[in-house]
């Protein structure tokens, strides 16, 4: 290493330089400015000519040089090293960087000199002190129409996303939609216009459920994305329809019992079959599983309930409701419940699961236990094989508890521990609150306040749920939470989902502690010797239904099946319309 003088003139221009994008005028003003006034500071770097010239290349220092040639200098001092096996490459590119950063263009024509050169991105990476990642990264500009480049290494940079999208694209999409784009001499470029042209329906690796098996099958082929994050498997397709069929041809194979595949509305929500019910708690080992694809090609599952067969009604069970000329029962007007069916289907899913949830966790006595499941035995859902009146039960679903009792030997042998784990298990097979055959009925209810089962229920301040609650329920449950009344029935909902987002919110309704009457009610009807407000029976013991009660379920489905027409009425006179009509009816 040397230094001496020689006419800046004499200097050759490396072709291999990494700074290629031209300086500012302002910037080449200023330097020529301090070359005429104190010369040049710093020594430009040259090696000698590998190719048996006599002369010298520059390696760092185009720009010093150039300005002294401007500026009138006959001589210029310069530092002499030993010529690179890579012809300076990765000394420029360093000295370059350091010195001003480069902008993208220039960085990866300098990544691609290097890796033409032999040099891995990892080595590339410790050299530059830049992550692999960033180096990868920068390649992807490989894959930029050259004039796009030319008009990025004005400065003129697109965002990450933007960056992204245009380099995904083929090399004929994005001539054609440059030509479409391309700005006028001077002007930037429409980035956004230009990805949201090149944009193609992605399609994740990370949602795709099937295998290497399905996707070779498919002719799928996964292009990693490497402006993902480092935590996150980029890995997409532009192959939409052969990604969807593989996810079809998975779930065909892989469907559970009880199983199903649906499809889905224009809002993106699975068409269940007719009469359905979704449930929105834990599933039970009867229900039905539904499998669909969602926005995202993603395989979804949701579960839902058919109805039981509806029992035949008693004679005389009509007597009680009017009729026409024609015999026809007729409906007499009722008022909108503050809960729709569903929501109170809803409540019967939660609270069965927060029950069952508080029996296996939450502390609760001994003498607590044996009392509860005195109360489970005595559940309307309950029926036992008994030597006095013959009334069958399936024992097998309570055997498996039993069974922890016993020893090896086959004795009656355990521990305290043992009896309070299957006495909590027969109690979360027994208690339901679910409305159908399964739920346990008042006592369900009594369990729950006694062990504090409320603690255990969702947040109901869901869209889905309020949407059951009547505009009366609304404004209560705003008045609860200190909210100030909407204009329109949807807005306030709105405002109250916004609300219970960051709050728990449990209605009134679904709390379990039951009112002194229904549990005076309850008392009564379960006394053997008062039979008050009991249900009526048939010859064989059998319950019939209650005109009243049928009549009531005749409304409350009606005003369900209005919701889902219209679940977004908007004021209390849309309501009173709605039921007036029926009423004049």
């Amino acid at each position: 290493m040397q230094i001496m003088k020689v006419d800046p003139r004499a200097l050759k221009e490396n072709p291999d330089r990494m700074r290629q994008s031209k300086s500012s005028p302002q910037a080449d003003a200023l330097m020529l400015a301090t070359i005429k006034a104190v010369g040049i500071v710093q020594p430009p770097v040259v090696a000698p000519e590998t190719d048996g010239g006599n002369g010298y290349i520059i390696d760092a220092g185009h720009r010093r040089v150039r300005l002294a040639i401007a500026a009138g200098l006959e001589e210029i001092e310069i530092l002499v090293v030993d010529a690179a096996n890579d012809n300076g490459a990765m000394r420029s590119m360093v000295e370059n960087s350091v010195r001003e950063p480069l902008n993208p263009v220039d960085q990866w024509r300098g990544i691609e000199r290097l890796v033409a050169l032999g040099w891995t991105e990892e080595a590339i990476a410790v050299a530059l002190a830049l992550p692999v990642r960033q180096i990868r990264k920068l390649r992807l500009l490989a894959n930029v129409l050259p004039a796009m480049l030319e008009q990025m290494a004005l400065g003129d940079m697109p965002s990450e996303q933007q960056l992204r999208i245009i380099a995904a694209a083929g090399q004929v999409d994005q001539k054609e939609v440059w030509k479409a784009h391309k700005p006028k001499k001077g002007d930037t470029a429409p980035w956004w216009q230009i990805a949201n042209a090149l944009t193609k329906k992605r399609m994740y690796a990370r949602d795709a459920s099937f295998g290497d098996d399905l996707a070779q099958a498919y002719g799928i082929e996964w292009v990693e994305d490497l402006f993902a994050p480092a935590d996150q498997d980029g890995r997409y397709t532009t192959n939409v329809e052969g990604f969807l069929g593989a996810q079809h041809e998975w779930m065909t194979a892989n469907l559970p019992k009880r199983g199903a595949i649906v499809e889905v509305n224009s809002w993106g929500q699975p068409e269940l079959p007719k009469k359905a019910s979704q449930v929105y708690g834990k599933p039970s080992k009867s229900d039905h599983t539904a499998l669909y694809l969602d926005r995202d090609g993603k395989v979804q599952t949701v579960h839902y309930r058919m109805p039981e067969a509806a029992k035949p009604k008693g004679a005389g069970a009509g007597e009680s409701a009017a009729s026409n000329d024609d015999g026809d029962a007729i409906a007499s007007p009722k008022a909108r419940p503050h809960v729709t069916q569903k929501g109170h289907d809803m409540i019967g899913d939660f609270r069965t699961d927060a029950l069952h949830d508080a029996l296996g966790r939450a502390p609760i006595e001994d003498d607590m236990l044996m009392a509860l499941l005195v109360l489970a035995f005595a559940g309307q859902n309950v029926r036992v094989d008994s030597g006095a009146d013959g009334t069958f039960y399936g024992g097998k679903r309570f055997s498996r508890h039993a069974a922890s009792l016993f020893d090896e030997h086959g004795k009656l042998a355990f521990d305290q521990e043992t009896l309070r784990v299957s006495v909590r298990s027969v109690l979360i097979d027994v208690l339901s609150c679910r409305r159908g055959m399964s739920n346990s009925g008042m006592v369900s209810r009594i369990a729950g306040e006694a062990i504090g089962a409320d603690a255990f229920l969702p947040n109901m301040g869901s869209e889905e749920f309020l949407l059951c609650l009547s505009r009366q329920a609304l404004e209560a449950s705003c008045a609860e939470a200190s909210l100030q009344l909407r204009p329109k029935v949807r807005e306030t909902r709105a405002a109250l989902v916004e609300h219970f987002a960051s709050e728990h919110f449990v209605h009134e309704s679904a709390r379990f502690a039951p009112t002194a009457d229904e549990l005076l009610d309850w008392i009564r009807a379960s006394s053997p010797t008062d039979t008050i407000g009991t249900a009526p029976h048939d010859d064989e013991g059998d319950r019939v239904d209650d005109p009243a009660e049928d009549q009531e379920r005749q409304i409350d489905e009606a005003a369900d099946q209005n919701d889902l027409q219209d679940p977004d009425l908007s004021d209390d006179e849309e309501h009173d319309d709605d039921f007036d009509q029926r009423a004049a009816a």
